[in-house]
């Protein structure tokens, strides 16, 4: 089922973004987390983990907006 010549790439960009999604959960896989350590460049999951971040903090301040705008306050 794995490739074997496909061992050594670098994880592509959705790799990346389900490893940073997976983190954020906390129910990332041995297998991936090995992938990430091993093949990863750790400045693209910082960026990526500040990035989603970040957007989560803003859609939960933009909820929190609308509540209170529904609500009259």
């Amino acid at each position: 089922m794995d490739d074997p010549s496909n061992d050594h790439q670098p994880p592509t960009f959705l790799q990346m973004l389900q490893s940073v999604l997976a983190a954020a959960f906390g129910v990332q896989s041995g297998k991936n987390r090995a992938r990430d350590f091993s093949h990863g460049k750790p400045s693209h999951f910082i960026v990526l983990g500040i990035v989603f971040t970040a957007l989560f903090v803003l859609v939960l301040l933009g909820i929190a907006n609308l509540a209170m705008h529904l609500a009259g306050v």
